[in-house]
């Protein structure tokens, strides 16, 4: 059974740190194209970044304008896990975060539709 299981979220204050993870069983995430995405209340689930599986140039990522700079997509082959590493957090961040996979396209993508296993989510709270 493919499973996608997200982790890391909490409570920081702006400014902060928080790094996710998102593990995965049932299948290789290195031959995937893996993305993570947010839903704050009242709007649409959004791209934050993606990774390419590591047959297309290794692993190319993907940054939306808003995190550009401050998130970090990561992956470590051995544990079959991949990582957001959020810094100079804002409450606008705020959010539910989702990753999800395509298994059968390694290019990836920053719409929901390219997707085809999502984790359950975890929640990014950034408040003082």
């Amino acid at each position: 059974q493919l499973q996608l299981v997200e982790s890391g979220g909490g409570l920081v204050q702006p400014g902060g740190s928080l790094t996710l993870s998102c593990a995965a069983s049932g299948f290789t995430l290195e031959d995937s194209a893996i993305g993570w995405f947010r839903q704050a209340p009242a709007k649409e689930r959004e791209g934050v970044s993606c990774i390419t599986s590591i047959s297309v140039s290794g692993g190319d990522t993907n940054y939306a304008d808003s995190v550009k700079g401050r998130f970090t997509i990561s992956r470590d082959n051995a544990t079959n896990t991949v990582y957001l590493k959020m810094n100079s957090l804002k409450p606008e961040d705020t959010a539910v975060y989702y990753c999800a996979a395509n298994t059968v396209q390694g290019p990836c993508h920053m719409a929901r539709i390219w997707y085809d296993y999502w984790g359950q989510g975890t929640q990014v709270t950034v408040s003082s």
